[in-house]
């Protein structure tokens, strides 16, 4: 982050502010200004739909395969959220691939579906459009819009959404600052869009230990300079299964109000991302530490 948000996050700058050739000193304003805490002082609290919000004092537990891959897989994840106390359901119809060879999704398949395990079981569902082109397509079954990582500085996609009515979920870019992925917010925003939540997922580093670094200090760092809500991806910042309930639980405690969970009924046979997913009795039992973390930090799920 470049100098003034970053310094008003943290407090107040030393005494140089004294010196006698200087008249006053000012803050710059930040630049994300319709994203910043001077535009708006309180929590922004997104209603996904009747009974679903994110940014409240509840924690919001989100759940679901990398990608729809099939009736049977998405309707037995979808159940597993439901009865873990899950209130979303993630998953992706449309899957940006690192290779033109890997499993890109069902496409508007993987939206039909979707659609129906929303009506089944009672989920909000969130899943990722890729380009401005399918944006309408993804906003007519989404509860709430991904964009992705790879997307973060997409601006015409960002201008886009920021014209749909639909809450968009915006993932941290690979290797974003805060502040650049605080102005990627600030396109959607300005697009008339006000209910924007963010998605810390992890940023690349040095590390090869994890697929990548999950940057938790960005949760109360970025939440002390925005009003947006906070969710954390610990699936995609880990990249490995035996760290994502600990992640999870870590998200919790630093103050992020919503967790995104990739979960698989059979992990080692999914199409995308089995490593980083868990079973679905392991997310069960994640979900059942969760509370005990959230009323710790004066939150309930």
């Amino acid at each position: 982050m470049t100098g003034g948000a970053e310094a008003a996050a943290l407090g107040p700058r030393g005494p140089g502010a004294h010196a006698p050739a200087v008249v006053a000193v000012r803050e710059a304003p930040v630049p994300f200004r319709l994203a910043s805490r001077d535009a708006h002082r309180e929590n922004t609290v997104i209603t996904l739909r009747p009974g679903v919000e994110l940014g409240g004092g509840r924690l919001l537990l989100m759940g679901g395969p990398c990608a729809v891959e099939s009736e049977a897989q998405l309707m037995a994840a979808a159940e597993a959220t439901a009865r873990a106390g899950g209130r979303v359901l993630r998953g992706g119809a449309f899957k940006p691939r690192t290779s033109p060879y890997s499993f890109q999704g069902l496409g508007q398949e993987g939206l039909r579906l979707l659609d129906r395990a929303r009506r089944r079981f009672g989920l909000a569902i969130v899943t990722e459009a890729l380009d401005e082109d399918g944006l309408a397509r993804v906003a007519e079954v989404a509860d709430m819009v991904q964009i992705g990582a790879r997307n973060m500085q997409n601006y015409s996609l960002l201008r886009a959404a920021g014209r749909i009515r639909k809450p968009v979920l915006l993932k941290r870019g690979l290797s974003a600052t805060l502040e650049e992925w605080l102005l990627a917010a600030e396109y959607v925003l300005a697009g008339g869009n006000g209910d924007v939540a963010l998605c810390e997922r992890g940023i690349r580093t040095f590390a090869r230990e994890t697929r990548n670094t999950l940057d938790l200090s960005s949760v109360p760092l970025v939440k002390a300079l925005s009003h947006l809500p906070v969710v954390v991806d610990p699936s995609h910042a880990t990249g490995a299964w035996p760290l994502v309930a600990p992640m999870a639980r870590a998200a919790v405690a630093a103050g992020a109000d919503g967790v995104l969970v990739e979960i698989h009924p059979d992990p080692s046979q999914a199409l995308s991302d089995g490593p980083q997913s868990l079973s679905l009795p392991q997310f069960a039992e994640l979900a059942a530490a969760l509370p005990l973390i959230a009323r710790a930090v004066g939150r309930h799920v």
